[in-house]
């Protein structure tokens, strides 16, 4: 007699009474199946066709292999350890290989509950922590699992898994509590876990798809996935066995302390996805929204924040057209990085949005920001610079004011780079604070460039003591100089990202304004 493995590729199929040994029916299946000893079917080829649940337990999803020592003994190998085997001749040449019970080496409650504890941690978000506590569950605790957690509308979603692997999601109709009142306990519940026994009746008044595959179950069970009364999470966790409990006495701690686990890994998942909203929240508030279209100007922008949870920062830009054809715009940095130069950020732009609307002197803005800031009592600083934008005949005149910011730099069309000179203090630092105006026109062509010094003081990827700086940056304006303004930034994001290497960098923003030919 040979034996061959089964491809450990590929799942033993279901048997049916056709392709199985003769004689093999649903009834034999299912008598195999609910015993605790593991039965290994091979063919009259000696191919491994059908294992029952407690021989998938035995091989842990490893490759059996059949050794036969004589015609009624052998051994079953997993993973290199032999387990002595009783071999019973069945019909057709089929052989059934039985491992005894207490040759199958039990699990115990600390091993499942370590090994459960790390994939509960790496689960994300409610449908896929869902989805493997369901997975844990059924590898475990019963042969057959339903996650049921309430949602709008009147219906719990259910998250299913059976063994061995079979899977399954959907929404169903909640159940009164008159007609289910076990169940309605239970997503009620608070405190430490407490598994109870379903009546057969109350299964049967769930929804088909729930209580069709608890049929022939032995035992249907329920359990609270609620940590505790201020977890925000309530659910439930359906089980049901055809076998003996896998792990005996210790049963029900084995299912209560999952349960408790799982009910944590839910809550921090529904806490973690509100963090997540709250956050894309902040961001779709915070974050620089492209330029508008002016007749005669152009824009270009560059945004990229240092990295954090907000994909915002300290740095910002906004242009705002005005009725006449013009546009305010202003470039600032914030002192700091991160949620806290973010929010002030936000404080700053929307200040600067509304006082735009009736003051255009950017002298003025600067003085009342600056009062606005003091008087806000906040320890942080910003330097800005801000303006506005008139197309002319020709041309485009700006007016620029500086709160202590890096000088605007024209680039002409030429190739020649200008520095704009404006002196200004910081802003919100001293109720004294001074700032100063300038005119400049840019031709067809040129492009100013307003930038915050994450530009200059980004670090050299390899010897993070020397800086980008002022006269790399004005070598790439240079070169890029005549180029529309998309191109010139890009070439400058370029230049920075080499520089950068994968090397934490300062919020980078940068806005263009540009005369197009």
């Amino acid at each position: 007699m040979v034996s061959r493995p089964a491809p450990a590729s590929a799942a033993l199929p279901p048997m049916t009474g056709e392709d199985g040994p003769p004689g093999f029916d649903a009834f034999g299946r299912a008598v195999l199946e609910d015993v605790r000893d593991a039965v290994f079917l091979s063919d009259a080829e000696g191919a491994l066709r059908w294992a029952n649940p407690a021989a998938h337990t035995l091989t842990g999803g490893a490759e059996p292999r059949l050794h036969p020592i004589a015609e009624t003994s052998g051994h079953v190998e997993v993973a290199g350890h032999k387990r002595p085997a009783r071999i019973r001749a069945l019909p057709g040449g089929w052989h059934a290989w039985t491992v005894p019970a207490e040759d199958v080496p039990q699990r115990h409650v600390g091993d499942f509950l370590a090994e459960a504890g790390p994939r509960l941690a790496g689960a994300r978000g409610r449908h896929g922590t869902a989805r493997v506590i369901a997975e844990l569950a059924a590898s475990a605790l019963a042969e057959t699992v339903f996650v049921l957690l309430p949602t709008t509308r009147g219906r719990w979603e259910w998250w299913s898994c059976e063994r061995p692997a079979a899977q399954g999601h959907g929404r169903i109709r909640r159940v009164p509590a008159q007609v289910a009142p076990v169940l309605a306990a239970t997503f009620g519940a608070t405190g430490r876990p407490q598994i109870a026994p379903v009546p057969a009746p109350e299964v049967a008044t769930l929804p088909p798809v729930v209580a069709d595959r608890f049929a022939g179950h032995a035992d249907v069970s329920v359990v609270s996935l609620g940590p505790s009364a201020g977890s925000g999470v309530t659910g439930a966790l359906l089980l049901g066995r055809r076998a003996d409990p896998e792990f005996g006495g210790e049963q029900t701690r084995a299912v209560a302390e999952f349960a408790k686990a799982a009910g944590t890994a839910l809550a921090n998942a529904q806490r973690y996805a509100r963090q997540e909203e709250a956050t894309r929240g902040l961001e779709t508030t915070l974050r620089p929204i492209d330029p508008p279209e002016l007749e005669g100007t152009r824009f270009e922008t560059w945004y990229e924040p240092a990295g954090g949870v907000l994909a915002v920062g300290g740095d910002f830009y906004d242009v705002l057209p005005h009725d006449d054809g013009s546009a305010f715009l202003v470039l600032g940095d914030v002192c700091g990085k991160g949620p806290e130069a973010a929010a002030l950020t936000g404080r700053v732009r929307h200040a600067l949005t509304a006082l735009a609307m009736v003051e255009r002197d950017g002298r003025t803005l600067l003085r009342l920001l600056n009062e606005l800031l003091i008087a806000g009592g906040s320890s942080r600083f910003a330097t800005l610079v801000l303006g506005t934008a008139q197309p002319v005949d020709g041309g485009v005149d700006l007016t620029l004011a500086s709160g202590g910011h890096p000088a605007p730099l024209i680039v002409r069309r030429s190739g020649v780079v200008e520095e704009v000179t404006v002196p200004g203090t910081l802003v919100g630092i001293s109720p004294q604070a001074r700032f100063a105006e300038a005119g400049v026109r840019l031709e067809r062509g040129d492009m100013c460039l307003l930038y915050t010094d994450g530009i200059t003081e980004a670090r050299n990827r390899h010897d993070q003591t020397e800086l980008f700086g002022d006269d790399r940056l004005r070598a790439v304006l240079t070169a890029a100089a005549g180029e529309p303004a998309r191109e010139v930034v890009r070439r400058l994001r370029q230049a920075v990202r080499d520089w950068l290497g994968s090397s934490a960098h300062d919020d980078i923003a940068v806005l263009a304004v540009e005369c197009p030919d």
